[in-house]
């Protein structure tokens, strides 16, 4: 699915053009302007983590996303080396929109969890592309969210709640790292916001927490979001179950502590019953600091395999527990997101009417010839 090799051309990023209002519920009409910003296809789109990259081509603009392949990150030296091994396609993309995790801060972009470089110029003179566009992974999973259905195989709702379709969208994440990002529509645009949410402090509440936490491991001197609501956290967070019981902890692997929970086992019981509390306080402070009348969508790799404690009360009952806005809490919907594939779907939507989309491209925008 690699792109042919084209001429070698410089490239520099692209600054960002105004875009005009267009309305949510039908179909804007690009103007000049807008064209200039539109993406040549066939578009690839990549989805880029710690662990795993995910790929997918979208013909045109009209077209569904195929040919999705996933490889591991380790895999590879870098992302050109991942594009080249999927092959060939005719007509090769010529453009790429790719979600990186990682803050996008000048040509050469590295990924937070992953010793991979990113180089946009480089892509495009080895690939043969004529625009790459970088963006925040969590800025893709916020994307998808107007494009995503409550139909079970998309989206299943955890508890109360009603949804406002125009109001301000949370998405939070937990996977490698724990990643956050805000969707607000605004002027006829859906704006995404993303940051590092994941890194606020997280503290106990509840008496029984008060041991475990005293025995948390502390990265910086702090217990964040991250440092429990990821991978190695939830790992770090049955280590500290173990030693508030006086016990070793019987898990070397994330994925130990979930087998370990469904089996049954009291320390991986209590590290889930606390994992899915204290992702859903967190996700309640980002409800309220945003007021997320439009929903908090649960994304990310983790949240999936381990559904039933999510949906079991305990999530939904901590974002609720706000006092003393408990009431206004308690009508914001949370989303339980099954797409397998979110991020693609928020680059192949913003690629196909960038102009619905009010996105910041200065800075993360590479055009051949520039």
């Amino acid at each position: 699915m690699a792109p042919v090799r084209g001429e070698r051309s410089a490239s520099r990023p692209v600054q960002a053009e105004s875009h005009p209002q267009s309305s949510r519920n039908r179909p804007a009409v690009p103007s000049p302007e807008l064209s200039r910003d539109s993406f040549p296809f066939p578009v690839l789109v990549a989805d880029i983590g710690g662990t795993n990259a995910r790929f997918a081509l979208i013909a045109d603009r009209g077209a569904d996303i195929a040919g999705y392949r996933t490889v591991h990150t380790a895999d590879f030296p870098d992302p050109i080396a991942a594009i080249e091994s999927l092959g060939h396609v005719d007509p090769a993309p010529r453009s790429a929109v790719m979600a990186l995790a990682a803050p996008v801060t000048g040509d050469e972009v590295a990924l937070t969890n992953c010793p991979w470089v990113i180089r946009p110029r480089a892509m495009i003179d080895r690939l043969g592309l004529d625009d790459v566009l970088l963006i925040n992974d969590f800025e893709a999973q916020a994307l998808a969210l107007p494009s995503l259905k409550l139909d079970g195989a998309d989206l299943v709702q955890i508890g109360g709640g009603t949804e406002r379709p125009s109001a301000t969208k949370v998405v939070v994440g937990p996977g490698t790292g724990l990643g956050v990002a805000t969707l607000v529509h605004a002027l006829g645009l859906w704006i995404p916001v993303p940051g590092e949410g994941g890194h606020v402090s997280l503290g106990p509440e509840a008496p029984d927490e008060a041991p475990v936490w005293a025995a948390i491991e502390r990265i910086g001197g702090r217990v964040t979001g991250e440092s429990i609501l990821s991978g190695s956290g939830m790992l770090r967070l049955a280590r500290a179950v173990a030693a508030a019981r006086g016990l070793p902890c019987p898990y070397h692997h994330p994925e130990e502590v979930t087998a370990g929970a469904e089996a049954g086992e009291a320390i991986g019981l209590e590290t889930l019953r606390l994992f899915a509390r204290s992702l859903g306080r967190i996700a309640g402070d980002f409800a309220l600091s945003s007021l997320a009348r439009g929903g908090v969508y649960i994304a990310g790799g983790i949240p999936q395999k381990i559904e039933r404690f999510l949906t079991d009360g305990t999530f939904r009952a901590a974002f609720e527990a706000k006092a003393p806005h408990t009431a206004l809490v308690s009508d914001i919907p949370t989303y339980l997101v099954r797409h397998p594939r979110a991020a693609l779907v928020g680059l192949a939507a913003y690629a196909a009417h960038p102009e619905r989309y009010g996105l910041d491209l200065e800075g993360r925008h590479w055009r051949r010839g520039g």
